[in-house]
C-alpha cells in the first residue's frame, strides 16, 4: 500500500501542476502576435525586448526566435521557429510520461499486493486448517484492498494523461498557426512599402515618357 500512496500524492501533484502550466493564457496570451508585429514593424526589437518577450509565454518564446532571423528569408525564420518548437513541446510534455507510467504501474501494484496477501492467507490455511471461515474471510478482503487502491488511482491517471495529452496537441497546433501568421504578416507588411515604392516609380516613368512625346 505504501507504493500505491506514494503514487497517488505524485500523480496528484502532476495533474494540479499540469492544470496550472497549461492554460491559454499562460501558453498563447491573447493579442500577443498583433502585438507584436506593431512593435517590429515600427523599430527592431533590442535584446532586452526579445528576452522579455522569451521569458513571457511559449508563443513569446516561438517569437523571439523568428524575430532574432527577421533580417534573413522567410524561409530561415520558420526553421528557426520550428526549432525552437521542439523544446516548447517538450516543456509542455513534462511529467506526462511519470503520469502515464503511474497509470501502468499502480494496478501492477495492487495485483502484487493481492497476490501476497493470499499467499498469506493460504499459509494459514496450512498451519490452522480451513475451518476459520470468518478468519479466512476477513484476511481475502485485505488482500483485496490493495488491487482496488491501485485501480482507484490508475484509472483517473490514465483519464488525466489522455486529457493533457490531448490538450498539448491543440497547443502545438495552436502555436504554429500563430507563428505561421506572424512571420506573413511581418514579410506581407515589409512587402508593402517596396511595392508601392515600385508603383510610384513607375508611374512618374509614365508620366515623363508621356511629357516627352508631346
Amino acid at each position: 500500500m505504501l507504493p500505491i500512496l506514494a503514487s497517488s500524492v505524485a500523480a496528484a501533484a502532476i495533474i494540479l501542476e499540469r492544470f496550472w502550466v497549461l492554460r491559454r493564457a499562460r501558453i498563447a496570451p491573447v493579442s500577443l502576435r498583433q502585438q507584436v508585429v506593431r512593435q517590429a514593424l515600427s523599430a527592431p526589437m533590442t535584446s532586452t525586448q526579445l528576452y522579455e518577450l522569451e521569458q513571457g509565454s511559449p508563443l513569446g518564446f516561438l517569437f523571439a526566435a523568428g524575430l532574432r532571423n527577421l533580417e534573413f528569408s522567410r524561409e530561415v525564420m520558420k526553421e528557426s521557429i520550428e526549432e525552437a518548437a521542439a523544446a516548447v513541446v517538450h516543456e509542455l510534455e513534462r511529467f506526462l510520461s511519470l503520469l502515464g507510467s503511474i497509470a501502468a504501474i499502480t494496478p501492477l501494484l495492487g495485483l502484487l499486493g493481492t497476490v501476497l496477501g493470499m499467499i498469506d492467507v493460504f499459509a494459514v490455511i496450512m498451519e490452522q486448517g480451513a475451518g476459520k471461515a470468518p478468519a479466512l474471510a476477513g484476511g481475502i478482503s485485505q488482500a483485496l484492498v490493495t488491487t482496488a487502491a491501485g485501480l482507484s488511482v490508475a484509472i483517473p491517471a490514465v483519464l488525466f494523461h489522455r486529457f493533457f495529452e490531448r490538450r498539448v496537441q491543440d497547443m502545438v497546433v495552436h502555436l504554429e498557426q500563430e507563428s505561421i501568421k506572424l512571420v506573413d504578416e511581418l514579410y506581407g507588411q515589409r512587402a508593402k512599402p517596396a511595392s508601392a515604392i515600385s508603383d510610384r516609380a513607375a508611374s512618374q516613368k509614365e508620366c515623363q515618357r508621356k511629357v516627352a512625346s508631346a
